[in-house]
């Protein structure tokens, strides 16, 4: 569908329909949030850092290897690039919604960008597969809410995260990977979509066994992209 075939909407209304889509992430991501500043704290942390952490980098995954590294006794550039290295995705993430986003200004999608998470991505990608417009107000409508939870999420871990006596027991750490599944669930429908995901999870599987972790991240993502490359373009069903 062309962007001209789009119904227009208000922009208060595409915001609240954002506001809407982003309470389940909202949901889903509070206990990792959480996790975030106990462990932080734990990590020797001050609440400042730890909310300036998540307030600037703004991806759970890099905050929890950032923590482990930053603890270590290594080269800086060391961290920089092992953070990079799980964050590579987002790289591939501009890259697929800067098609649907080129009617914005460029501040628009300088913000954008930034609040361009993995679940932001899924509900955007799914929002144009129903034929709907990506607008900056829907956009920014799902975004707000979960960086500002996320933000808070953190601080309020850092407080009080140690009342928690062991949050990896209590599975907490495992309802946000089980949302990203449901997310990756949804695309199931698309062309190629079980072959990309099959040889992305057996690369990520066998570089976290053989290379180690961050880097399994980026590898997985890069042989799913390098097979849907590969093999013919076929219709969806």
């Amino acid at each position: 569908m062309s962007a001209h075939s789009y119904a227009a909407q208000r922009p208060g209304d595409e915001f609240l329909q954002g506001a809407r889509a982003s309470f389940p992430v909202v949901v889903a991501a509070a206990p990792f949030g959480l996790l975030f500043g106990t462990l932080a704290m734990e990590n020797g942390f001050t609440i400042f850092e730890a909310v300036f952490m998540s307030a600037t980098i703004y991806a759970g995954a890099s905050q929890m290897v950032g923590i482990d590294l930053f603890g270590a006794r290594i080269a800086p550039w060391m961290v920089v690039l092992s953070i990079f290295a799980v964050n590579f995705r987002h790289v591939l993430y501009s890259a697929t919604i800067g098609r649907h986003i080129a009617h914005w200004t460029p501040l628009q999608r300088f913000v954008g960008f930034f609040f361009l998470v993995d679940p932001q991505f899924a509900e955007a990608e799914k929002r144009v597969e129903r034929g709907q417009r990506i607008g900056f107000a829907w956009y920014m409508g799902l975004g707000l809410p979960i960086y500002v939870c996320w933000v808070a999420e953190a601080w309020l871990g850092a407080l009080f995260g140690r009342l928690i006596p062991d949050p990896h027991a209590l599975g907490l750490d495992f309802l946000l990977p089980i949302y990203f599944l449901g997310l990756v669930m949804s695309f199931r429908k698309r062309p190629l979509w079980l072959p990309v995901v099959g040889v992305s999870a057996l690369a990520s599987i066998l570089a976290y066994k053989t290379v180690g972790s961050p880097w399994h991240v980026s590898i997985g993502a890069l042989a799913g992209v390098a097979l849907g490359a590969l093999l013919p373009p076929r219709e969806a069903e």
